[in-house]
C-alpha cells in the first residue's frame, strides 16, 4: 500500500514524495477526506485526440464531487461561508450560502460550459434518492466550475447527467486521487498541467485536534510567477513550454473547497475561506482579470442546529474569534499545498489541435531544492 503523504493510491508522486516540506502537520492522508465523512468521488472523461470536431471531441473534462456528510445524511445542511477573490467564474447555491449560512447535497466542480448540468444533475439525484424530502421543498446545491477549453471540446457538452451521478455514487473517504481526474481533467496551472488536489492539516486547540482540509480546482497563474516554497522558479523552469495551436485566451480559474470538523458559525466560514488567498498567493496566483477564484468553507459540526430547529432559542458550538487565528494558518497551508499537488501528480497532455500542456519537471524541481 502506498504512503498516503508520498503517492497516491494509483502510485503517482504527492509533492511530499518529491521532497517538498509545507509547513503544518498534516492529517492522516493530507485530504480533505481527513475531516470525518467528507468523501470525494470522480468521473473522467477522455477521448479522442487531434483536430477539434465540436460534438465529438477531442475530450479532457469531467465532474468531482465533494459530499459534506456521508450518502444517507447528504440532505442535512452544513454551516458555511463563501468568499469570491476575483468573481470571472461561477458558484451556483452561493446566494443562498450568502443570506442563511449554510447548504446541503453533494458538491460538484466541472467545466465551464457543464456548470449547469452538473447543478440539475445534483438535483435529479437528490429527488431520486429522497423523495419525500423534496416534495414540497426546493433544492439549491453548489456546482462550481474552471475552463477546460484549451484542451477539451467545451462547447461539445460531453459532460452528461450520468457522470455527475457517476462521481457522486463513486464517493469515497481515505486517500484520492488528484491531478487529471474528475473536473479536473482537462485543467492547467502555472502553464503546466494540473486539475484536481487536496491536503489537510491537524489543529489542535485545547484538549482537542480538528482537521482542516482542501481540494482545489487549479486552473490559474503564468509560469513566470511560479513559486514553489517561497522559491520563485517560473524563470527557471520555462521548458517544457505548453505549446499552442489554437488562441490562448488565458481563462483561468480556481475553486477552493474548504472542509473542518471544528465548530464555526457561518460569518467564521466566510473568515476561513477568504484566507485561501494567500495559499494562493504562495503559490504566485495573483487573481488576473480572466480568474475565477471563488472559495467556499463548511463545518461538519453544529449537526442538529445547521439543520434546523422548531425551539424558540438554540445553541451552537464555536471556537472565538480571538482564537480562530491557527485555523487561517492551516488554511494558507492545505491551499498552498493542495496546489502544488495537483501539478505535482500530472504527466503531460495533448488535447484538442494538438494544445500540449506539460507536466511539471520532477527532476528540476528537486534540483532546485537539493
Amino acid at each position: 500500500m502506498n504512503d498516503p503523504y508520498t503517492r497516491t493510491p494509483a502510485g503517482k508522486l504527492r509533492a511530499h514524495g518529491l521532497g517538498l516540506r509545507f509547513d503544518g502537520s498534516k492529517g492522516s492522508n493530507n485530504s480533505i477526506t481527513d475531516v470525518d465523512g467528507v468523501s470525494v468521488g470522480y468521473c473522467t472523461l477522455i477521448d479522442g485526440q487531434g483536430q477539434l470536431e465540436v460534438g465529438t471531441g477531442p475530450v479532457r473534462t469531467g465532474v468531482t464531487a465533494i459530499l459534506p456528510r456521508p450518502v444517507s445524511r447528504t440532505r442535512e445542511p452544513v454551516f458555511a461561508g463563501l468568499f469570491s477573490l476575483n468573481g470571472n467564474g461561477e458558484m451556483t447555491g452561493s446566494h443562498i450560502i450568502e443570506e442563511v449560512g449554510k447548504f446541503s447535497l453533494p458538491i460538484t466542480i466541472t467545466n465551464t460550459h457543464s456548470c449547469g448540468t452538473a447543478r440539475d444533475a445534483t438535483i435529479q439525484w437528490a429527488a431520486q434518492h429522497f423523495p419525500d424530502a423534496l416534495e414540497d421543498d426546493f433544492a439549491l446545491p453548489v456546482a462550481a466550475e474552471t475552463y477546460d477549453g484549451f484542451l477539451n471540446d467545451i462547447n461539445g457538452f460531453h459532460v452528461k447527467p450520468e457522470h455527475v451521478v457517476e462521481a457522486i455514487q463513486s464517493a469515497t473517504t481515505g486517500p484520492i486521487e488528484e491531478g487529471s481526474v474528475g473536473g479536473g481533467t482537462g485543467m492547467k496551472c502555472f502553464d503546466f498541467k494540473a486539475g484536481s488536489g487536496t491536503a489537510s492539516r491537524r489543529v489542535g486547540y485545547g484538549d482537542e485536534t480538528f482537521v482542516v482540509g482542501a481540494f482545489v480546482q487549479a486552473n490559474f497563474g503564468e509560469r513566470r510567477n511560479l513559486t514553489l516554497l517561497g522559491r520563485p522558479l517560473g524563470a527557471e523552469l520555462e521548458h517544457p513550454e505548453m505549446r499552442r495551436n489554437t488562441d490562448d485566451l488565458s481563462k483561468s480559474s480556481i475553486i477552493v473547497i474548504l472542509a473542518t470538523d471544528a465548530p464555526f458559525m457561518p460569518h467564521q466560514l466566510k473568515r476561513l475561506a477568504r484566507r485561501s488567498t494567500f495559499g494562493i498567493g504562495r503559490v504566485g496566483g495573483l487573481a488576473h482579470h480572466g480568474s475565477g477564484d471563488i472559495f467556499l468553507a463548511f463545518s461538519t459540526a453544529n449537526t442538529q442546529i445547521a439543520a434546523g430547529s422548531q425551539d424558540e432559542l438554540c445553541s451552537a458550538s464555536f471556537i472565538p474569534d480571538e482564537r480562530i487565528d491557527p485555523f487561517f494558518d492551516a488554511v494558507a497551508q492545505v491551499v498552498e499545498e493542495a496546489i502544488v499537488n495537483s501539478m505535482t501528480v500530472n504527466s503531460d497532455v495533448t488535447g484538442r489541435d494538438g494544445n500540449f500542456v506539460p507536466a511539471l519537471p520532477h527532476s528540476k524541481v528537486r534540483e532546485a531544492f537539493s
